[in-house]
């Protein structure tokens, strides 16, 4: 067009995002705050059917806690509904905070992303000074406060994904340039991961990894910058696992399970044990013989083998399939998102819950090494629970600020 000169903008620095703008005003007036800050927000329709299975997920979950602990908490505390009294609880707090953050303006998120990295931060230093962390099964991962145990690495993984979505949203034209835009997330990340790692939890060290990678390629990072730092950090990542006796007796037992003692496999033994006998449609709910001693943290890491135990394929795959619509649903928030940092909070948030669920039940199904992370929605344990549920109320206040129409980049499926 004559008189006005086209200025490409770099590859290296296009975010690879269909659709998100970073106008401000491009925001639809229902999801303006009136009468300022602190005003009523009126918002377009939430994401129902996301809301609907991670709820279900939850409620299955704790009929599974109380099926799989009702004996072992008879035996060990002389009461069969201990756990079922502290998983209903748990997952009644955990709505409450799904129900509070799907009602906050996302935005407003992103100014309190430095007080959550630095929170995070602390809590996961705190874990690893003796007589403040509290140390179980060889790992120092739980903070007690008022009697109730608390697993810092929960918050981590969310107080991340912010820094990283806010990041990323406000600096994808500098991404291009190493050292001022490239290394600052891969710095902070690295924080995060060599924490975990020091109590040791590899498991949540992958999945902030993960995350982190995708939303790195997501935002618009050079593939050799993402490739230099992959294969300086992966020989590193190795050799800290060698280094680790536990560790590394996982690893091996993965890989040849014939050369390490049978107390390295024992777990994931009687995992198989478990999901043999379960067949198509289960021995019945109620009716495991894993849990009745033999399978170890049945209610926690290895709810989903006494899932397929009592359920068969069928309930197995029923809990796939949810985590299924979870990543399809918190997908298409991302792509519907309207701004940078919207779509770059709900795709980590989605990779994080399904790419969390999928070690878990790579782990139960023998397929990765032993990882101790729980399985988001089902397992046992109140810091999962509640930081998972807020996470889907983030990704449904995203999806009320989303168009009603095709999002940018992608086809018009009326074509």
């Amino acid at each position: 067009m004559k008189g006005v000169r086209m200025i490409a903008q770099p590859a290296s620095a296009a975010p690879r995002w269909p659709g998100p703008s970073g106008n401000e005003a491009a925001l639809p007036r229902r999801w303006v705050l009136g009468g300022g800050a602190g005003g009523p927000v009126e918002r377009a329709g939430y994401d129902r059917v996301l809301a609907a299975t991670a709820l279900l997920l939850v409620g299955f979950g704790v009929i599974m806690v109380y099926s799989a602990s009702a004996i072992r908490a008879q035996e060990r505390f002389g009461d069969p509904y201990l756990f079922l009294r502290r998983q209903a609880l748990w997952a009644t707090l955990a709505v409450g905070a799904m129900l509070w953050a799907m009602h906050v303006d996302y935005r407003r998120l992103q100014r309190w992303t430095p007080l959550a990295v630095l929170a995070a931060l602390a809590l996961l230093g705190a874990v690893l000074v003796p007589g403040i962390g509290v140390k179980a099964n060889g790992a120092r991962r739980w903070l007690r406060l008022l009697g109730l145990s608390f697993q810092p690495a929960e918050f981590a993984k969310l107080a991340l994904i912010l820094f990283l979505a806010s990041y990323y949203a406000r600096r994808a034209d500098k991404l291009g340039n190493f050292l001022d835009g490239f290394l600052p997330p891969v710095l902070v990340t690295a924080t995060f991961a060599g924490l975990l790692l020091l109590q040791p939890n590899f498991g949540t060290a992958m999945v902030l990894l993960v995350v982190a990678g995708l939303l790195g390629f997501a935002g618009g990072a050079r593939l050799g910058h993402m490739a230099v730092t992959v294969g300086c950090a992966l020989p590193l990542l190795g050799a800290l696992m060698l280094a680790t006796p536990h560790v590394k007796e996982r690893l091996m037992a993965l890989v040849d399970p014939a050369r390490v003692s049978a107390r390295a496999v024992y777990q994931v033994t009687q995992s198989f044990y478990a999901l043999g006998p379960g067949g198509l449609l289960g021995r019945g709910l109620g009716d495991s013989m894993q849990k009745l001693f033999y399978l170890p943290e049945p209610h926690t890491d290895f709810i989903f083998a006494i899932v397929g135990e009592e359920l068969g394929f069928l309930g197995a795959a029923a809990v796939v399939l949810g985590y299924g619509v979870i990543l399809c649903r918190g997908t298409r928030v991302a792509l519907r998102a309207r701004d940078p940092f919207g779509a770059h909070l709900a795709l980590g948030i989605t990779a994080a819950l399904v790419g969390q669920a999928a070690i878990n039940m790579g782990v139960v199904l023998g397929l990765l090494p032993t990882a101790g992370v729980p399985l988001p929605f089902l397992s046992f344990g109140g810091s999962s629970l509640v930081f998972s549920l807020a996470a889907v109320g983030i990704l449904l206040s995203v999806s009320q600020a989303a168009p009603d129409a095709t999002p940018r980049g992608l086809p018009d499926p009326g074509h």
